[in-house]
């Protein structure tokens, strides 16, 4: 019979426990946390099982729980199956050797601030397109209230002036060169910018600890920028800016909490750091 993925007695170490991916058992363990597979709710053993197994003098049952455990006690190929009883805690969504997704909350918040430290870092090279950029809006809303003031029934033109584009064009071309450069940077060499850091969450390959490589941190920057850049165009934008707060809220309801970012570079977003590439 086949088990689930998780965390199983180690057939080779009765102190810890390894991770079986649902066909075979993977190099990632661990100490054993819990009770050992035959003892009850409350850490107590289970007089009739603990009977049993004193008859048989061996350390554990041969024959598994109830509750849901596995029908018969796995040989090794196979995994134990100590994790999913009594004394462990409720299975919370994992990459496939175990470590735990981050949550939404976490995502948004490394984003917010990443998002400033961006800023901050593209501003020398933006200032000039800000300063720009101020300077059409602001004859612009002068424009409109002199043309208000002027006239007896006061119309206004909401439409902004071209320039207003163009300068904030360049203004995001800018700032997205400086942020892939800045997520390339961080993400390849330890799986986590500042703002990630700051928050406890790392990025890593779904079936592969540590941190990401350049080409899959391009790829999941690249869809995320992506989106964002093309939902500043005019008129069309409005599709691409769904597309990219679709993207933002994916994770929601995904059962491998990847946004499509993530999926696009097989990545997930995980509690706590990651081992660095040896």
């Amino acid at each position: 019979m086949s088990f689930p993925h998780g965390w199983y007695d180690d057939p080779k170490d009765p102190a810890g426990q390894r991770y079986w991916d649902g066909e075979a058992w993977t190099e990632h363990r661990r100490p054993r946390r819990g009770p050992a597979p035959y003892q009850g709710e409350f850490g107590q053993p289970q007089q009739d099982q603990l009977g049993q197994a004193q008859q048989a003098g061996q350390a554990q049952l041969s024959q598994p729980q109830q509750f849901g455990q596995p029908q018969q006690a796995p040989q090794y190929g196979q995994p134990q199956y100590g994790q999913q009883g009594f004394g462990y805690g409720p299975r919370v969504p994992a990459t496939p050797d175990g470590v735990p997704l981050a949550g939404w909350w976490k995502r948004v918040g490394a984003r917010v601030l990443d998002g400033i430290i961006v800023f901050f870092i593209s501003l020398p090279f933006t200032l000039y397109f800000w300063i720009q950029y101020t300077h059409v809006v602001l004859d612009w809303e002068r424009d409109q209230i002199d043309k208000a003031q002027s006239s007896t029934r006061p119309t206004f033109d909401f439409s902004l002036p071209p320039e207003v584009y163009k300068w904030m064009l360049y203004i995001s071309l800018i700032s997205a060169v400086v942020a892939s450069i800045y997520e390339v940077f961080f993400l390849s060499r330890s799986g986590a910018t500042p703002g990630k850091k700051a928050v406890g969450i790392t990025v890593r390959l779904r079936d592969v600890a540590g941190p990401p490589p350049v080409a899959a941190v391009l790829k999941r920057y690249g869809v995320y920028a992506g989106l964002g850049l093309l939902g500043a165009i005019p008129f069309v934008g409005t599709l691409f800016s769904l597309g990219s707060l679709l993207n933002v809220l994916w994770p929601l309801w995904d059962d491998k909490k990847q946004a499509l970012h993530d999926k696009v570079a097989a990545t997930n977003v995980v509690l706590g750091e990651q081992p660095k590439h040896r």
